[in-house]
């Protein structure tokens, strides 16, 4: 089985974000950044299918050379290859036009995709792979089973979860609960030196249309200030919601 992980590389959750030229450019200056977190959770199990099931894992990423320290993590966690697509990932149908290009020239049986990435939160790019792949297609998932070319999924839904059975080619959109936290994996040394000498593969960007584009960015308003009353004064509470917060 043939494993393809696309991975994002955004910003840690604890770096100070700031913009530049009138709100308009994410100022990177500072920012720490990682795998995005629903993406390792899909690139630890994969890790797993490598190493129960003999599968071969590959790993992709739409960027520039920046975000190769972030495919060497990857590699450093067990991933046997990694690919970039040469390109700033600007628009989500212009990703997964690339994505779909790699998963068509390398002949994935599953690709595992992250539900969304923390910095867009666009949650658009799994499905959008699976449409221009002919491939079926498992959103929210926390649960992976795959025996041949038979598989069996478990995704989360309003209420509850569902347990779907299909068929590869198979994308997937994981999330936590695909594995636990406790589960994800740290680069050792060994792990580290082996990356070194892994192939990263930087290949053009095929001819895409860029369908949305950024115009201005806005952090949320700062906290107001906190007006507290009294357990007993019930009458003050409800004049204060209904007047001055407009709740009720």
């Amino acid at each position: 089985m043939k494993i393809l992980v696309c991975i994002s590389h955004v910003p840690d959750t604890t770096s100070k974000i700031n913009f530049t030229e009138g709100d308009t450019k994410f100022d990177t200056n500072g920012v720490q950044f990682v795998i995005n977190p629903n993406d390792e959770f899909g690139l630890t199990r994969a890790m797993w299918f490598k190493e129960k099931q003999g599968a071969s894992v590959d790993v992709v990423n739409v960027g520039g050379a920046e975000t190769e320290p972030t495919l060497r993590k990857a590699l450093a966690i067990g991933a046997d290859k990694a690919i970039r697509v040469n390109a700033a990932a600007t628009d989500g149908f212009f990703v997964a036009k690339q994505l779909a290009a790699v998963v068509k020239d390398g002949g994935y049986d599953l690709v595992i995709a992250g539900r969304e990435s923390i910095d867009y939160n666009g949650g658009m790019v799994p499905g959008m792979l699976a449409e221009l792949t002919n491939a079926n297609f498992i959103n929210n998932c926390i649960s992976l089973e795959v025996e041949g070319t038979d598989a069996t999924a478990m995704r989360e839904i309003d209420g509850g979860k569902e347990t779907s059975k299909t068929a590869l080619p198979l994308v997937i959109a994981g999330q936590k609960g695909l594995v636990e936290e406790s589960d994800l994996r740290i680069p050792n040394m060994r792990g580290i030196m082996m990356a070194r000498k892994k192939p990263l593969t930087v290949i053009d960007a095929v001819d895409a249309t860029k369908e949305t584009s950024a115009v201005k960015f806005e952090k949320p308003a700062p906290k107001g200030a906190v007006k507290l009353v009294d357990a007993g004064n019930i009458d003050e509470l409800i004049n204060l919601l209904h007047n001055e917060a407009k709740v009720i």
